[in-house]
């Protein structure tokens, strides 16, 4: 069975992409599905002097593990003034000192949402446009604009054409993520 890895990239206890990130991921079929919290992998800030004092820290080397030992990783992004949290970031940071390509050339679904109308597209640009560099396969893409307003925990999201678009790229992610088991098994036979 292949196994994914999902988490909201943001460290707050209360975070909506966090929700967010558990809804998507008890929507696919098939799939072992291990829900981080980047609370678990809280470091210090990432500088050159501290890496040169203390080495990488045992929880980015544990990140980076859990990134390779899965076969796709679903993230939602919070969008902290247009940009990654400063949680997802340090753990980026650090984890990329571990070597490249930093995301294992693994399939990716890349989704984000806020309370407001743009629904971190920010943030997913940016991640959309950088991740493919680093190592990390996108195969799609979601934005749910106001969460409070399309989101609900009984249902998920709530408004139809909305939802449609998540499905389609939801499949889409599904798909890539079963091939890649049917081609390993061509392989071995």
């Amino acid at each position: 069975m292949k196994t994914i890895i999902a988490f909201g990239a943001s460290s707050s206890t209360k975070s909506i992409n966090q929700q967010f990130a558990r809804w998507a991921s008890e929507q696919m079929e098939d799939v072992e599905v291990r829900l981080l919290d980047l609370n678990d992998f809280e470091m210090p800030i990432y500088s050159m002097d501290r890496e040169e004092a203390s080495g990488i820290p045992q929880e980015a080397k544990k990140f980076k593990d859990l990134v390779n030992q899965s076969d796709g990783i679903l993230i939602s992004f919070a969008e902290h003034n247009g940009s990654y949290s400063a949680a997802f970031k340090n753990t980026f940071d650090w984890m990329s000192r571990l070597g490249r390509p930093i995301w294992s050339d693994k399939l990716m679904f890349l989704m984000g949402t806020s309370p407001g109308p743009r629904g971190a597209k920010g943030v997913l640009s940016t991640a959309e446009t950088s991740f493919p560099h680093q190592g990390g396969q996108v195969v799609s893409s979601f934005s749910l604009p106001s969460f409070g307003k399309n989101f609900s925990s009984d249902i998920g999201i709530s408004d139809s054409e909305l939802k449609n678009e998540f499905e389609a790229q939801l499949e889409k992610f599904n798909k890539a993520i079963h091939e890649t088991q049917d081609q390993e098994t061509s392989a071995t036979t």
